[in-house]
């Protein structure tokens, strides 16, 4: 998550009238979901009072992060996530000219506006600041992000051992005879508080050092540009390829599952299984079925706590809770490898084009200071990048399973006591009602009385379920307020892909054409039936040569990449994932179009060119 600047989220003084998108606060209610304010915290929307504020803004859906409306609990998740970025900028390292974000939610969509430095004085003050505490990192980079791992597991850790307690008919005994005197009563309302405080303080270290891995990247592209004004992003990006990170781990163990299921002669059992409880049931009749088992649980933990989404939302379960998709992908994996396929990504040829770019510009840059700037700017770059990548896996992906499996401990216990009917209902409840409702069992359970909340919250749960259903039928509009007249920082253009070009496109769509425009990902011209698939359950429908569309990818869906011609999305730059994964495995692909979901049909020819970031609907 970055931020706009100079002036984020406002609109210059010489900005037409005219160029606009809709005002928030003339957007309506979908139809069934009258009343969804409710489900969102004041500090989250947009209030009448703020409107004179608010409404002179501009305001981007934030897609990338959050494509689906938010159910009202996960909120935490985008709060956690805009605070840590805003504290970090603002207050850790004291970036010049960027603070956080503002955000609001709408219709269910988060929205944000970020925030800037405009004083020249105030930015040199921070500036002074910035270079003491990111120069530190720089230069003790490896030591720190070894500490960093350390911290995060340490988060996992914490998180898998609170105690939701079990408030059974008496507190236990043992605590009586030792003479405890607290109360699992109050056990309760620490296991909540310690939930969100985990949280937030995993977010925290998120993007501890995310920004200045982007920022070492950023630096050297604008050192690139200031000797070769025209050169392309994608060269650029090329240049710091073929580094390995632990997203592609996940994929390198269905492989190796695949090839062991091949030696082991289960080959045909595991092929044909779709059902993991079944495969397991009969695997373990057998000694090699118990070898084959007992590999899947290496590689399950931690490399399958990998989020069928992005880990913001509660229903994006992960591969160890759902093992169907991983389970798929090995079959497939079997049957590439008894056809004599080599699974590997194209590493080599990934470092050869990566090396013959950076040595072309290389030997055009001036020998002495201007050559050991490109080299430094470069090896930064190339020692930073890994985490930009790798904290993906350990907050997004393995954190947040374990993050939502305790709520789900949680929402087990307020079934129990008739709170909610189903686990996931908790999930319809904001955070401070399921501080309430803490409450409210403490209450009833230590005076043996009648809980309110069983004959309360079914009701609203219900209908807060059919107002959210609403909201997903909704196409909420990809920016709001006044457009902004130049986009100018390089981060959101990187890596959102919000750019002038894209802001006129959204301005001014013209249905039926047929062509759609982006960023050029990753180099190459494919032409094959698109699939359009908008979330994870449709990556199941996925088939061989195909080229996959979506508003953007997920890492956990790296696997399909070996079975894709060529991605596009309606979202990001250079350097989202989508482009960076492409780049890996050699496909072309076309990034931050606006609108490929909405434009392109499930089956339709379509030609992706990488090289010029153009989508040819080939039989519209």
């Amino acid at each position: 998550m970055t931020t706009l600047d100079p002036a984020p989220g406002s609109v210059r003084p010489d900005a037409p009238a005219d160029r606009r998108f809709p005002d928030p606060y003339d957007i309506g209610a979908p139809a069934g979901a009258e009343g969804w304010e409710e489900m969102y915290p004041y500090y989250n929307r947009f209030l009448p009072q703020r409107r004179a504020a608010d409404g002179a803004r501009t305001w981007f859906r934030n897609s990338m992060h959050f494509p689906e409306p938010m159910p009202p609990f996960d909120v935490v998740t985008s709060d956690s996530a805009f605070m840590s970025v805003g504290v970090m900028n603002t207050r850790v390292f004291a970036l010049p000219p960027a603070l956080g974000m503002d955000v609001r939610v709408l219709n269910g969509y988060v929205y944000m506006s970020a925030l800037g430095v405009e004083d020249p004085e105030e930015i040199g003050r921070r500036a002074q600041e910035f270079g003491v505490r990111v120069g530190h990192y720089y230069a003790n980079w490896t030591d720190l992000y070894a500490q960093w791992e350390d911290k995060v597991r340490a988060q996992i850790a914490g998180i898998k051992a609170v105690r939701i307690p079990a408030l059974g008919d008496f507190e236990p005994v043992e605590n009586v005879l030792a003479g405890r005197g607290i109360t699992e009563s109050n056990d309760l309302l620490v296991a909540y508080q310690q939930i969100l405080a985990s949280l937030d303080g995993t977010w925290n270290l998120h993007s501890e050092m995310l920004n200045m891995g982007y920022a070492a990247y950023l630096n050297f592209l604008m050192l690139m540009r200031s000797h070769f004004p025209e050169i392309a992003d994608q060269q650029v990006a090329e240049m710091v390829s073929g580094v390995d990170v632990l997203l592609f781990r996940p994929d390198d163990e269905l492989k190796r599952l695949a090839a062991q299921a091949i030696e082991l002669g289960l080959a045909e059992k595991v092929r044909q299984a779709d059902d993991f409880a079944a495969l397991t049931t009969e695997l373990e009749a057998s000694e090699a079925g118990r070898t084959w088992l007992a590999e899947w649980r290496t590689s399950a933990e931690p490399w399958f706590n990998f989020s069928y989404g992005n880990g913001f939302y509660h229903h994006h379960r992960s591969w160890s809770d759902d093992p169907a998709f991983p389970l798929a992908m090995v079959g497939d994996y079997i049957g590439r490898l008894r056809a004599g396929e080599d699974l590997s990504r194209p590493l080599a040829e990934v470092e050869r084009r990566r090396d013959e770019v950076t040595a072309r510009y290389r030997e055009l840059i001036p020998e002495g200071e201007p050559r050991q700037a490109f080299d430094d700017a470069l090896g930064l770059s190339k020692t930073v990048f890994p985490y930009v990548e790798n904290h993906n896996f350990y907050v997004e992906h393995w954190y947040m399973t374990e993050f939502w499996r305790k709520m789900r401990e949680l929402g087990a216990l307020f079934v129990r006591f008739g709170f909610l009917d189903e686990v996931d209902d908790l999930f319809f409840l904001r955070r401070a009602e399921i501080s309430d409702a803490v409450v409210d069992l403490q209450m009833a359970w230590g005076s043996g009385g009648e809980a309110i909340g069983p004959s309360y919250w079914p009701p609203v749960v219900a209908r807060r379920r059919e107002m959210f259903a609403a909201l997903r039928a909704e196409s909420p509009p990809p920016a709001l307020g006044p457009a902004p007249t130049a986009i100018v920082e390089p981060m959101t253009i990187m890596l959102w892909g919000i750019t002038d070009e894209q802001v006129l496109r959204w301005l001014n769509a013209v249905e039926g054409s047929t062509t759609l425009e982006g960023f050029a990902g990753s180099p190459g011209v494919a032409e094959g039936p698109a699939r359009v698939v908008l979330t994870p359950d449709g990556l199941d429908a996925l088939q061989e040569g195909e080229i996959l569309v979506a508003p953007i990818t997920s890492p956990s869906w790296t696997p399909v990449f070996a079975r894709i011609k060529a991605t596009v999305s309606d979202i990001g730059g250079i350097m989202c994932h989508a482009a960076i994964v492409s780049r890996e495995y050699g496909l072309p692909a076309v990034v931050g179009t606006g609108n490929a979901t909405s434009t392109i049909r499930t089956g339709q020819l379509v030609r992706v060119d990488g090289n010029t970031g153009t989508v040819t609907l080939l039989d519209a």
